[in-house]
C-alpha cells in the first residue's frame, strides 16, 4: 500500500485545491467597538446558477493515524467548505484535478483552521481525528448531480508528520 504522510495545512501549500480558512495574522477590520477582529471575505463561493449557498452541520466519527483512504468524491457543481466546530487537528485529503483523481495529498489542519475547497476538487470524507467531529459545511443546495465519488484502485495510507 502506498503512504503518503500528512503534513500542516498551510495557504500556499494548500492553494492548489481551495483556500484555508483561519485567523491567521491581523484581521482585516476591527469592528463592535474595538471588541472583534474580522478576517473579511476568505473564500470564494463557487457554484453554478442552478444552486445556492447553503449551511449544513456534519457529524462526523473521529479516525485515527494512520488512516487508510480508498474513496474521494468531488462537487462539480460548486465549491465546499469545512468549518470545524471544535478545536481539535483533523485531517484533510485531497487529489490533483482530472477526470480520475490525481496524487493524493494529506494536510493535518491546525486547531481553528477550515478549508474551503475549489469546485471539482477531489476530496476525502470528513475526517475528524477526535471527537467530536462537529463541522458546518457551506456548499451548494440545487437540483442535479453534484457528487461524484471514485473508489480508489490501491487504497492509500496517510501516516502523521
Amino acid at each position: 500500500m502506498r503512504e503518503i504522510a500528512a503534513r500542516p495545512l498551510t495557504p500556499s501549500a494548500f492553494a492548489p485545491f481551495g483556500e484555508v480558512l483561519d485567523c491567521a495574522g491581523e484581521p482585516d477590520r476591527i469592528i463592535n467597538r474595538g471588541l472583534c477582529g474580522r478576517w473579511h471575505d476568505r473564500a470564494t463561493l463557487d457554484m453554478d446558477d442552478a444552486g445556492r449557498p447553503g449551511i449544513s452541520l456534519f457529524l462526523a466519527e473521529p479516525r485515527a493515524l494512520p488512516y487508510t483512504l480508498d474513496l474521494v468524491e468531488r462537487h462539480p457543481e460548486g465549491s465546499q467548505a469545512f468549518v470545524p466546530m471544535h478545536e481539535h487537528p483533523w485531517l484533510v485529503i485531497v487529489a490533483e484535478d482530472g477526470a480520475q483523481p490525481g496524487p493524493i495529498h494529506a494536510f493535518v489542519a491546525a486547531p481553528g483552521q477550515g478549508v474551503n475547497l475549489a469546485r471539482g476538487t477531489w476530496h476525502g470524507v470528513l475526517t475528524p481525528l477526535h471527537a467530536p467531529g462537529r463541522f458546518a459545511v457551506i456548499d451548494r443546495i440545487g437540483p442535479g448531480a453534484n457528487l461524484e465519488e471514485h473508489v480508489l484502485e490501491e487504497p492509500v495510507l496517510i501516516v502523521g508528520p
